[in-house]
């Protein structure tokens, strides 16, 4: 200190600290032209005595003028070492920047001041202190003063100058600093951020590309930042990086491939573009070093492809379709699990898009990794299955695809059917709006005798026999109808000629047995016309109801299309068919006079030739229908025991459809016995009787249902 004191007048340490600007520069100067004496006689013992007084007794002194003073004698200090100032550059830069959080605005604006002069004076030797000064720059580029910011961004653009000159900078060392930076929220920071970036990349020695996914993710969120200057400056910098990318013979895709995924839901519509457009290049360029990635990626891209942005839409699209069209394989790490899972995810989206792309996907990994995809089938089956439930008729369609590509196996194929049946049952609305799609599109997928078949046997044994009638009538109907269904109609036609025939036609008969308009309709199909006629008379009082009257209705309006034009030909001639037109007759005599099928059908009987009669063929069939036998049950069956057709015993099956209606019937009486029990405690839980006079007697369950309810008189 004493040297200092020697080497230094009183005058000029007073002026030094003065609270006037002339005098501390003037002071200034002197010290300036002292440190050139002590330099050119090679004193440094003095030199360093001098800026330890500047540093201790003025840098960090507690009076701000003293500061002022320090920090203008630190940059005159430096001026006078000129060449010799690197050697001190340890003494003199730490207070300077140590001023830069200085309370007072005008200390940290002399602060800028002074390492501004430094900094001209030793150019690259500075380099060694540039975390240091990075990090205090950045805090001054949102300092509250604009006067220091001014200072600091002359500051900034002559250290920017040197860096780019400098072979000594270490980017290294730079970057760990560059990321903790990226995530401050501060405008002036961000300008100031993106600059540095820009500047440090336009340096042909410094690789930031290769540290590109350090602040990459700083970098995107910046695209949605309040100011339209940062945006496009952000965008600007990310545009330039994608085009080193494509020209880069070497890129670590995989890390920034995590980044952009996670921007490609950002709530911003700019930020999810640009990253979805990213992810657009990668999948290009990247081939095989994004295949651990393709599962994120996917993930980030099925949502896109429903975005409210059709500019996202499309990239999303054409970002799919490439990665979709590559030939991954497992060994070379393509994850199936991983895509399954993701594919899963989505079929829950809220967007049909979405949900579409994902049943391709699944569809897509069927096709060539079936058996890694049946390895999975656990945690997938239950969402495919419910999603046979979704509002879209395509992603229905499309899952019903998928369905029959897995169903290539007898045991899925039976759980496929299985489900069906159990979510017919539970959801009734899907039968009734989906049913016939369903149905028809598995018929054509998987085959339809098969799919028929299969239901049937599930059928057979359904405990709940109200819904049993309900979907049999349902896929009587789809197979009366549907265009899909022709051959497995041609194949009933035949059942009494040909065993195929037959064997398909006795395996749907017992389900079947659950509607007796089913089986009529059944019967007609197969040409069996007198086991038809048999039917139509076993049924009783209780079968014709309005349900029953309902499907009758609708058999007689398909009795005029196409599909029966074999049955309206075989009229032409009734002697030959005589059991045909008996089995119409019975129709016509179950429908009320009044109804417009009765019409249709007594129009259409008009029109049968009565010159094709003979006495013979009359006399003949005649007899035949009034051929009676007791059956086991003592009653009348007017089925002829002899009436056996390919082998098929009628009698006996006209027993079990017999033994299925007489369930039925004690169904629905205990039913409404159920149902009226209920009602009656209902009833009695309200008005709360003290004491009952009489004991309570169940009603009689042989009455009607509509009689159950009635009040006595």
């Amino acid at each position: 200190m004493a040297d200092a004191l020697s080497a230094i007048p009183a005058a000029v340490l007073r002026n030094l600290s003065d609270k006037l600007y002339e005098k501390r520069k003037n002071a200034a100067l002197e010290v300036e032209g002292i440190v050139k004496q002590l330099t050119a006689a090679g004193d440094h013992d003095k030199i360093t005595a001098v800026i330890n007084l500047l540093t201790h007794e003025y840098a960090y002194s507690s009076q701000a003028n003293h500061r002022k003073g320090g920090l203008i004698g630190l940059a005159a200090a430096t001026v006078g070492l000129s060449a010799e100032a690197a050697q001190h550059l340890e003494q003199i830069v730490p207070p300077v920047i140590n001023s830069f959080s200085d309370q007072d605005s005008r200390v940290r604006y002399y602060a800028c001041e002074a390492l501004y002069n430094i900094a001209k004076v030793v150019r690259g030797e500075f380099i060694v202190h540039f975390n240091k000064i990075f990090d205090a720059l950045c805090k001054l580029s949102a300092d509250s003063d604009p006067n220091v910011q001014s200072a600091a961004h002359l500051l900034d653009r002559l250290v920017k100058d040197i860096v780019t000159e400098s072979d000594q900078f270490s980017i290294e060392e730079f970057i760990p600093l560059l990321r903790e930076r990226m995530n401050v929220l501060n405008p002036y920071v961000r300008q100031f951020l993106v600059g540095w970036i820009t500047v440090l990349d336009s340096v042909p020695d410094i690789d930031m590309l290769g540290f590109l996914p350090d602040f990459l993710d700083g970098l995107f969120n910046m695209l949605s930042d309040s100011s339209l200057e940062i945006r496009q400056q952000a965008d600007s910098a990310l545009s330039e990086f994608l085009q080193e990318i494509k020209n880069s013979p070497s890129v670590d895709y995989g890390r920034m491939a995590e980044i952009l995924v996670q921007r490609a839901s950002s709530p911003d519509e700019f930020t999810r573009w640009t990253a979805i457009t990213w992810i657009n290049e990668f999948v290009k360029l990247g081939g095989d070093q994004l295949v651990p990635y393709y599962a994120d990626i996917l993930g980030a891209i099925l949502p896109c492809i429903a975005d409210k942005e059709e500019k996202i839409r499309v990239v999303a699209r054409e970002t799919n379709d490439e990665l979709r069209a590559i030939k991954a394989d497992p060994a070379e790490g393509f994850d199936v699990g991983a895509i399954l899972s993701i594919a899963k995810r989505q079929l829950s989206s809220e967007y049909e898009a979405t949900r579409i792309e994902s049943l391709h996907w699944i569809s897509a990994l069927l096709n060539r990794h079936r058996s890694e995809v049946m390895s999975f089938l656990n945690d997938i089956f239950d969402t495919l299955l419910k999603a046979l439930s979704d509002p879209s008729d395509q992603v229905v369609l499309l899952v019903l695809e998928v369905h029959a590509c897995i169903a290539e196996d007898q045991h899925n194929f039976r759980q496929l059917v299985v489900f069906l049946v159990h979510k017919f049952r539970t959801d009734n609305a899907l039968l009734e709006r989906r049913g016939a799609l369903i149905i028809r599109r598995l018929c054509v997928l998987l085959n339809a005798e098969r799919v028929y078949r299969e239901l049937s046997k599930i059928l057979e044994g359904e405990a709940d026999l109200d819904f049993a009638s309900t979907l049999v009538q349902a896929l009587n109907l789809i197979m009366l109808t549907s265009s899909e269904l022709g051959d497995l109609r041609d194949l009933l036609k035949l059942s009494l000629v040909n065993a195929s025939g037959k064997d398909l036609f006795l395996s749907l008969y017992t389900s079947w047995s659950h509607s007796s308009m089913a089986i009529i309709s059944l019967c007609l199909l197969a040409q069996a016309y007198q086991h038809t006629s048999s039917v139509i008379q076993s049924l009783t009082e209780e079968d014709i109801n309005v349900r029953f009257l309902v499907q009758l209705d609708k058999l007689i309006h398909l009795l005029e299309t196409p599909i029966f034009a074999y049955l309206r030909l075989q009229l032409l001639e009734p002697g030959r068919y005589i059991w045909l037109l008996k089995a119409l007759y019975g129709l016509l005599m179950l429908l009320p006079q009044q109804s417009a099928a009765f019409k249709i059908l007594r129009t259409r009987l008009k029109t049968v030739p009565s010159y094709s009669f003979n006495k013979d063929q009359l006399t003949c069939a005649s007899s035949s229908i009034q051929t009676t036998h007791t059956s086991e049950d003592g009653k009348m069956n007017n089925e002829d025991p002899r009436n056996e057709h390919n082998g098929i015993n009628f009698a006996s099956w006209l027993q079990r459809f017999k033994q299925m209606q007489q369930q039925h019937r004690v169904y629905l009486k205990s039913r409404a016995l159920s149902h009226s029990s209920s009602v009656s405690s209902k009833v009695m839980e309200v008005q709360k009787p003290e004491e009952p006079k009489a004991p309570m007697t169940l009603p009689d369950v042989g009455r009607p249902p509509s009689r159950l309810s009635r009040k006595g008189p």
